[in-house]
């Protein structure tokens, strides 16, 4: 497959990142170099959203300091950023909503198809054989007039960096005008976009939870948008799928939503980086909470 044909991907990971640790980040890389060796997918940005203060777990420090932790976490990436929306709302916000929002921006902002709509990907669950035949992203056949893979990755990528926030030090978190106009000489409409949630096993096994998640907010999440889990060394993945009717829908279907690393693909270390370190001391935060 060219470039022009790969279905382009932008993972998109949500969680209370209290702090954001080193693992957090290799959990992008881990699910990046995945999607890039199936020969499918390129993945053109990660997205940190950081959880709403009102989530209420026991220990969660302010957004404020955790935005800027994982501003710092994420400073020497070029394509990982962090992105204020769900901390800036009113209240804490689901991860349907969170993906939704995400979805409904880069459609604004890039003009893109965004496949995760009604438009289902074939997406390889991992160990299990790839024979299917990739399909066109375009909707017609004039390639004459196709965007190039770099043309596109240098708006998108520009587009990205408008909608994610500034480095710091920041006094507040910037975000994109929605209502932008980027142009008509770069639109590409004809170009594959999808946003997949990228996650760990333990949110996985709390699909599996009786009343934890509305069963139509797993729907969109597992079916309209598609998961990128990278388990803990140890986790049984297919075991914790099996447990859930809503994942074992999508694990067997023939647009694959689910993706499950496997073990080997590498040992995600939790730990914090430095300039976090730094911060947390100055800061002095966590001195009367764990988490």
């Amino acid at each position: 497959m060219t470039e022009t044909t790969k279905t382009h991907v932008i993972l998109l990971a949500c969680g209370s990142f209290n702090p954001i640790t080193k693992g957090h980040i290799q959990m992008f890389e881990r699910a990046r170099d995945y999607l890039h060796k199936t020969g499918r997918f390129i993945v053109i940005g990660g997205i940190v959203s950081p959880v709403h203060d009102s989530y209420g777990k026991q220990g969660l420090v302010s957004s404020r300091h955790r935005l800027t932790m994982c501003q710092l976490a994420v400073q020497s990436s070029d394509w990982i950023r962090v992105d204020p929306w769900e901390c800036y709302q009113d209240t804490w916000q689901t991860t349907c909503s969170v993906l939704e929002h995400h979805r409904d921006l880069m459609k604004r902002v890039t003009g893109c198809i965004l496949s995760n709509v009604n438009t289902p990907s074939l997406t390889p669950v991992i160990g299990q054989p790839q024979n299917e035949s990739p399909q066109p992203v375009y909707q017609n056949s004039n390639l004459s007039n196709k965007p190039t893979a770099a043309k596109f990755l240098g708006k998108v990528g520009e587009s990205l960096s408008r909608i994610c926030c500034v480095r710091p030090p920041m006094e507040r978190f910037t975000f994109v005008d929605e209502n932008a106009n980027l142009g008509t000489v770069m639109r590409y409409e004809e170009i594959e976009l999808r946003i997949l949630l990228l996650c760990g096993s333990d949110l996985l096994e709390s699909f599996c939870i009786p009343g934890l998640w509305n069963e139509a907010d797993m729907e969109v999440i597992v079916g309209d948008f598609g998961i990128v889990v990278v388990p803990r060394d140890g986790t049984d993945t297919d075991r914790i799928m099996n447990h859930s009717s809503i994942l074992r829908k999508y694990k067997v279907s023939p647009f694959e939503k689910i993706l499950a690393l496997q073990h080997g693909d590498g040992h995600v270390v939790d730990y914090l980086c430095q300039p976090v370190i730094d911060y947390i001391l100055k800061s002095q935060l966590y001195l009367n909470a764990s988490g």
